[in-house]
């Protein structure tokens, strides 16, 4: 099924404010404070630092070779979104650096790499939520991984992260300008991995027990929740069993624990956290 115009249209939308507030991180918090959090963004603000080339100017320099590699190695994977993500951010970069000029919060490093990382790290969320990038290490690490098939993507983009992160000490003549660069990264990452796979607020509980049809029969009657069994069989007792799958929300929690412990005290239950449930009694599709 095609998507509606409007679903383009709230997907760049989303990728605009996500490259604004990064853009906002970095002319406020981390450029000024020389903190490099890794990515091409971050090789900018060391280039800077050497040669006081805009920001704005590295970024594009940097990602249009990249996204061209991008293309002719990965195909089309990388297409549109990232090339508007690429070139919004750019634009953010030199605009709110004209509107605010030496606007600058705090000098604090620790309130930089903080700040400058939660804000960051909720604009990249909402770009990769909406299904784009803004090239940058993710992009590289991409590409790389087709000359190294043995080093996966996470880690090679971790490699391009730190060496950056370890440059902006250098350049800054100043070990600690890497130690707080670190925290930064570390926080976008947290961050952004926090807007695009959701707050986590759903329980999946996997119930082993010999009154299956009472335990089942209460959580639907009283939680309105579905149950699916799985068929399973018991490794060391031969015997077949079910094991019952329930998904419910924080607030049934408890209720669905006091369910079997009424049922069956000796039921053997296993409760794993999900970051996000789509479908039939959760957030639609």
């Amino acid at each position: 099924m095609k998507k509606h115009w409007y679903n383009h249209f709230l997907e760049y939308l989303t990728i605009t404010i996500g490259c604004a507030l990064m853009a906002i991180a970095l002319n406020m918090f981390l450029e000024p404070n020389t903190i490099a959090p890794g990515g091409v963004t971050g090789l900018a603000i060391v280039i800077k630092k050497l040669t006081d080339i805009p920001v704005s100017v590295t970024n594009l320099v940097v990602n249009i070779p990249l996204f061209i590699t991008g293309l002719m190695i990965l195909g089309k994977m990388f297409g549109a979104k990232t090339a508007y993500g690429t070139i919004a951010l750019s634009f953010f970069i030199e605009i709110f650096l004209r509107i605010f000029k030496d606007f600058v919060p705090t000098t604090d490093l620790v309130l930089s790499a903080v700040y400058g990382g939660v804000i960051l790290g909720i604009g990249i969320g909402l770009v990769f939520k909406a299904g784009g990038t803004t090239g940058g290490t993710d992009l590289a690490g991409a590409i790389l991984n087709k000359f190294f098939p043995s080093l996966s993507t996470a880690k090679l983009m971790m490699v391009c992260d730190l060496v950056i992160v370890v440059l902006a000490g250098i350049v800054d003549k100043n070990i600690e300008t890497s130690l707080y660069s670190t925290i930064a990264l570390y926080i976008i990452v947290k961050i952004a991995d926090f807007i695009v796979e959701g707050m986590g607020y759903a329980k999946a509980f996997f119930i082993i027990s010999n009154k299956e049809e009472e335990i089942s029969r209460e959580i639907m009657e009283k939680l309105e929740r579905g149950v699916t069994a799985l068929k399973g069989r018991g490794m060391y007792s031969g015997l077949d069993k079910e094991v019952l799958l329930v998904v419910v929300d924080r607030a049934q929690e408890a209720k669905l624990k006091e369910i079997v412990r009424n049922e069956d005290p000796s039921a053997f239950v296993m409760v794993a956290g999900i970051h996000e449930v789509l479908g039939q009694g959760f957030k639609s599709i």
